[in-house]
């Protein structure tokens, strides 16, 4: 039997160590879609220095995108560059053939804004963080 350590402050080859094990398990269960994983990135350029100082993350897996990151800068909110990064996160997902979008919010970020996009709730967690919900949404592609 295996030793459990508790590791305080995760180091990265641990953390490695687990998905890759993980990954191998998956697609072993699911050889359709062995080579459809990847990251991508839209990154916002702050105009005077180059420096990224917002944009959306996300991961493409299974056939579908999630949406792990996003983040637009009090400089540009207000002006649909959360929308554009929204929309070439479906432009690329349809490119990777994804069946849809999934991603979670925090009741104090944005879940109308996601909803005003298509986006509908197919989960909640209330109370996380206390005096908040977590959802979670997700839109088909057609």
């Amino acid at each position: 039997m295996s030793e459990i350590v508790y590791e305080a402050e995760l180091r990265p080859e641990s953390r490695q160590a687990v998905v890759d094990g993980l990954v191998a398990f998956n697609r072993s269960q699911t050889p359709g879609f062995a080579g459809q994983f990847g990251t991508i990135g839209l990154m916002l350029r702050h105009p005077e220095t180059g420096a990224t100082d917002g944009g959306l993350t996300a991961r493409i897996g299974f056939g579908w995108m999630f949406v792990e990151l996003l983040f637009v800068p009090e400089r540009l909110r207000g002006q649909g560059v959360g929308r554009q990064l929204m929309e070439q996160a479906e432009v690329v997902a349809r490119q990777h053939d994804c069946t849809g979008i999934w991603l979670d919010t925090f009741s104090f970020q944005a879940p109308g804004f996601y909803a005003k996009l298509g986006y509908s709730v197919f989960g909640e967690i209330a109370n996380y963080p206390p005096g908040h919900s977590r959802y979670f949404l997700h839109k088909h592609l057609s």
